[in-house]
């Protein structure tokens, strides 16, 4: 077997053949699918190749997979030999990840397959268009300010209101263009915005994992189809504490001999984009009556409200991993609350609106529904109140001693 170490950059990839625990360099291919696919037709069946993670690395992989038995790709943050190495060129980085490989000590990063991947590209073209228009909105603020005028005293400054507002206030010609042209491009970016989540509504609509997620309070369509996107098949993850660690909640550990465990801050690895979607869901399911309340207000009461709002979103990401993985529904959905957001879903498909018609979102308008279904989701707050009352906090156990296990005898 032939391993091929690649060593990718933006215009070109170095390229080393191990074979016999012999390297080979191969020379640079540029970084283009027409030479992509010239090196990959000198490549054989029985060839392995290994590249880094990097932005363009899936391209990379969709062209050599098909004329060889395997590509791996490398998790950059763990191959500490290319990062730390003293002496390091593009053929001596091939040659590490060739030899990782062969040695079975390469710590690979999931391919994701190709809904997964058009879902992320989804994702990442909406938090990009709503990245600018904030910029858009943050620039016609800072104008304002410096010409001395007054907050807005409307909520939305781009909203009707807000704009007649806007159009009234005494500013320089050439400020007032340049509003103007701002706006012009916010409403650019608004319509494109809408194209794209009616793109992502579609798609949505017709996975039932994405409607399941979002029978948890505080999750709705954006942070259900972000979660998925991240996730991609949940069948890889053993454990629901796998999940937390590659979205990068889980609490930093030092241990040395057999001292203690210190636990520190969450180790943000993973999926930042997945990590931040969770907890500003957990911000909103904490404005809800539930167990995650409760949980959320034992948990500030000691260690603060941000603390506590990822301690939250880290008790999220593991719900989530028991609804995927056993197909159920969130145990205190409130029916109610469910059916606006699947209404609100197909909204944003593009569905007509039925006016006039009672439909399935319809209960969430009946104030008595709503209180009904409130009330029962206090009642298991407060059954989560009354469990954990009697709960002590205790510190780390001590390691018996002699005396201690002979007075047990």
């Amino acid at each position: 077997m032939r391993i091929i170490g690649m060593d990718i950059h933006r215009v070109f990839a170095e390229a080393v053949a191990l074979e016999d625990g012999e390297t080979k360099r191969l020379g640079r291919i540029g970084m283009t699918r027409e030479h992509l696919e010239d090196f990959a037709r000198t490549l054989l069946p029985s060839d392995h190749v290994v590249v880094e993670a990097t932005g363009n690395a899936t391209a990379v992989v969709e062209i050599l997979a098909p004329r060889v038995a395997r590509v791996a790709v490398a998790n950059p943050l763990q191959v500490h030999l290319i990062a730390k190495a003293k002496i390091k060129t593009d053929a001596i980085d091939a040659r590490v990840l060739a030899q990782l490989y062969a040695a079975g000590f390469l710590p690979e990063v999931w391919i994701p397959d190709a809904a997964t991947l058009a879902r992320r590209r989804q994702v990442t073209r909406r938090t990009q268009l709503v990245r600018q228009r904030t910029r858009l909105k943050s620039v016609v603020q800072s104008i304002l300010h410096a010409n001395l005028i007054p907050p807005c005293p409307f909520a939305d400054l781009f909203g009707g209101k807000g704009r007649n507002w806007l159009r009234a206030q005494y500013l320089p010609d050439d400020e007032r263009e340049a509003i103007e042209r701002h706006v012009e491009e916010y409403d650019r970016q608004s319509d494109a915005l809408k194209g794209v989540e009616r793109d992502i509504a579609r798609a949505a609509l017709s996975d039932p994992n994405v409607t399941r997620l979002m029978t948890i309070p505080g999750i709705d369509m954006v942070v259900a189809v972000g979660l998925m996107a991240a996730i991609g098949k949940i069948e890889r993850f053993d454990n629901p504490d796998k999940l937390v660690a590659y979205i990068g909640l889980n609490p930093s550990v030092h241990q040395s001999s057999d001292g203690p465990a210190h636990h520190g801050r969450i180790t943000k690895r993973g999926r930042a984009n997945a990590r931040h979607l969770l907890v500003e869901a957990a911000w909103q399911t904490v404005r809800s009556p539930g167990p995650l309340r409760a949980f959320y207000e034992r948990v500030r009461s000691k260690r603060g409200n941000h603390i506590a709002a990822v301690a939250v979103a880290r008790k999220l990401a593991v719900i989530i991993w028991h609804l995927l993985t056993k197909g159920e529904d969130y145990s205190w959905v409130r029916p109610s609350l469910h059916a606006k957001k699947l209404r609100d879903l197909e909204l944003r498909a593009g569905h007509p609106p039925r006016r006039g018609q009672k439909g399935a979102g319809y209960d969430y308008n009946i104030t008595q529904r709503r209180r009904e279904e409130r009330n029962r989701a206090q009642q298991a707050e407060g059954a989560y109140r009354r469990m954990t009352d009697g709960w002590r906090q205790r510190g780390p156990r001590s390691k018996p001693t002699d005396a201690t296990n002979e007075e047990r005898r």
